[in-house]
């Protein structure tokens, strides 16, 4: 047992001594380095994730009313929505019954009637719309125990009247903190898996393709002394040993870096970019534990990548290395098919795993695309080199032949251009899905603004919506839609009900009919979401507590949608929802999708960025010291061009034509799989062109590398 540890322990330190004696070696460290600092990263970020839904759930739980019957009762409750912007706002409305009615966690005692607290959040971002006194007059903020999140916008409003005992929307309450309202954030809340799903997808393969690359900078001699280890009578054992004395720092120093941007995130609260999501650090100091082990895991996944990229032949035929240099492991071609498919047939699975499915044959398909791509480059290098040997052109008979020799160095080369273009067409979809009735609304919004405002209130007599209607702005008009299901085999309809002189503001008549001149700009968008709407003449308004009705007040100019707010939030019975018209669906979840799309995705080209720099740094060692020796051979100083141009640049350009053609494919079928979103033609042709460009630099700068080394190249015994 002590020889064998005093062996490791040999081992060990030869391969930290071949660290620091390699070729590339400076470079390799710190592509090693900011591998596992990516793979950490994302892995920490996971932790993060899974730690912040815990929390949620927990403090929402200690909020969540107990609702009892009447009789126990100590408290009525009752929700409502609003927004500020585009992001909603809870609005819980609240009656105390007793001196001694319970409060949830973040509160300390209730307000005075008319008074309201609001989260820190949301008096923030509302300041300047008038929060503080559009429920009523502002008393005390609710502290962090009784939110969800530190950027959750909700308000807790004390009505100043009793509650009419027919309206069954306010509920009786016993106590708080029996279960999690859906209130705040934590309304419409996706599962677990989908920011998961989408972090891995757009920054954990990108972290995963820089380790692969970073592990295989100057593989070359790194080949060779694993070979020569096993021509020695070394083990699998032994060389994995070497391996890891080479690598252990960088990676050890990248894993604990990583964990920088995860403690300032435990200490303090951390807005993520443009999400406007605010981590609450109390969750990610909590996961503490779980973050260390999980840190451990992720070193041990990048020193696995490290060992599993260097291998040898097993055959015991040869001891000439066996890597992604010599041949594209079948394999890698197979798991590209397996993506491939997995892709296709997520339309035939059932309509709630299909976006799983999708998703998990993507990131299949684009992690293992740039073999295929080194394939058909392995082949296309036979080619050119046969042709370079018929014609007598060097350069394409070098570079074909290098190119068909070491389709790994298109591999590595490709994988950051092959899976950025990816990343960019699928950030560019998931933005564009709206939806059907999301469109719809930013299209109401650019015609008519906020001049239609609906809201959703309880029963109210005409005394009632007169004095509402005193407080509106000056011009407003004052209406209510009835909705009227007569059952089948009759569809439901709508009528709008309003004086004479508000009809005749809208160009209707008092009778319904529209007037020759047509119709206002805000009756034709009621009748793009009501359908066929009858308007009739009403001689008073008045709202049926039966919740078929509901106000619209049309303002003569945009702007007024605060002041309308103020004035039915302030009503003794206020109303449940105010919004412009489709509003509801401006400030939908699905509309803040794109926003976590975009933090994500632009982690994930940071990665790429770092992983392709890497990839072609490496490439610049190798090939200035292979193609220096050819001025002294050739003679001539443009065989370096030539050389650059045929092994890097043209295989590089066939790997991005065929990786744009894959992704107008894949974007195509997931546009027509999700039956939402388009495709953004000039974003993919700008990605193309970007990688092409790259493809050109890259051929260019090894060519200057070349250049540069040749003027020095001295003969070595190497």
């Amino acid at each position: 047992m002590r020889t064998r540890m005093r062996t490791a322990g040999t081992l060990i330190r030869i391969g930290l001594a071949a660290s620091r004696s390699s070729p590339g070696d400076r470079l390799r460290r710190w592509g090693l380095f900011g591998a596992s600092f990516a793979v950490a990263f994302v892995v920490l970020a996971t932790v993060a994730t899974f730690a912040t839904y815990d929390g949620r759930e927990t403090r929402a739980d200690a909020r969540g009313p107990v609702i009892t019957d009447n009789k126990h009762a100590a408290l009525l409750y009752r929700e409502g929505a609003d927004s500020i912007g585009a992001r909603p706002v809870s609005v819980v409305f609240v009656h105390p019954l007793t001196s001694k009615a319970p409060v949830p966690a973040g509160v300390t005692r209730w307000p005075e009637p008319g008074e309201v607290l609001l989260s820190p959040e949301l008096l923030r971002t509302g300041d300047s719309e008038g929060i503080r006194t559009r429920y009523g007059s502002f008393a005390d903020t609710i502290s962090g125990d009784g939110l969800v999140t530190p950027s959750e916008r909700i308000a807790y409003v004390r009505v100043t009247d009793a509650p009419p005992t027919s309206d069954h929307r306010w509920l009786p309450v016993a106590a708080f903190g029996g279960s999690g309202g859906a209130t705040g954030e934590m309304v419409d809340q996706a599962p677990v898996t989908s920011p998961l799903t989408a972090m891995w997808a757009l920054a954990g393969v990108p972290a995963l393709a820089l380790a692969v690359i970073s592990a295989r900078v100057g593989s070359r001699s790194r080949d060779r002394r694993s070979s020569l280890l096993q021509a020695l009578g070394g083990t699998s054992r032994h060389r994995m040993m070497v391996n890891i004395g080479e690598a252990a720092f960088p990676v050890a120093w990248g894993t604990l870096a990583a964990f920088v941007p995860y403690a300032v995130a435990s200490l303090r609260d951390i807005r993520l970019g443009p999400t406007g999501y605010i981590l609450d650090h109390r969750d990610v100091w909590g996961a503490w534990p779980t973050a260390a082990g999980a840190g451990v895991v992720s070193l041990l996944a990048v020193v696995t990548i490290v060992v599993a990229t260097h291998r040898v032949r097993r055959d015991g035929r040869s001891t000439r290395p066996t890597s992604f240099t010599s041949r594209v492991p079948a394999w890698r071609l197979l798991a590209c098919g397996i993506g491939v498919a997995l892709v296709l047939s997520s339309q035939y699975v059932p309509r709630k795993a299909q976006l799983i499915v999708f998703t998990s044959g993507t990131v299949v398909m684009w992690a293992f695309l740039s073999s295929v791509v080194a394939l058909a480059t392995r082949h296309l290098g036979a080619w050119l080199a046969e042709g370079g040997r018929r014609r007598g052109h060097a350069g394409r008979l070098i570079g074909g032949r290098w190119t068909h020799a070491h389709p790994g160095v298109i591999v590595r080369l490709a994988l950051a251009m092959v899976i950025g273009i990816g990343i960019v067409a699928q950030m560019q979809v998931w933005t564009s899905r709206l939806g059907e009735h999301s469109k719809a609304a930013h299209a109401t919004h650019q015609r008519i603004k906020d001049t239609v405002i609906e809201l959703t209130t309880s029963g109210m007599t005409s005394a009632q919506t007169e004095r509402f209607r005193s407080s509106l702005p000056s011009g407003s008009l004052l209406l209510t839609r009835t909705m009227h299901d007569p059952g089948p085999p009759r569809d439901p309809w709508v009528s709008i009900e309003g004086s004479c002189h508000d009809l005749r503001s809208l160009h209707v008549s008092c009778s319904g009919d529209t007037s020759p001149a047509g119709t206002s700009a805000q009756v034709e968008e009621l009748r793009r979401w009501y359908g066929d709407i009858k308007f009739t003449q009403a001689s008073q308004i008045t709202v049926r507590p039966d919740g078929t009705q509901s106000l619209l007040v049309v303002t003569p100019a945009p702007g007024h949608l605060a002041a309308v707010k103020k004035a039915a939030y302030t009503l003794p019975n206020p109303s449940v929802q105010v919004t412009e018209l489709g509003g509801t669906w401006l400030g939908s979840s699905g509309t803040r999708l794109p926003n976590w799309i975009q933090l994500f995705g632009v982690t994930g080209l940071l990665f790429l960025l770092v992983a392709g720099a890497v990839s072609a740094a490496a490439e610049f060692v190798r090939i200035r010291h292979a193609l220096a020796p050819l001025s002294v051979l050739t003679g001539r100083r443009h065989v370096f061009r030539s050389v650059s141009s045929w092994h890097l640049t043209v295989p590089l350009l066939i790997a991005t034509v065929v990786t744009g053609a894959v992704t107008a494919w894949h974007s195509v079928f997931f546009i027509a799989l999700v039956q939402e979103g388009s495709v953004s033609w000039t974003v993919l042709a700008a990605g193309i062109s970007t990688c092409a460009l790259v493809s050109l630099a890259v051929g260019f700068l090894g060519a200057r590398a070349a250049a540069r080394e040749a003027d020095q190249w001295r003969p070595a015994a190497d």
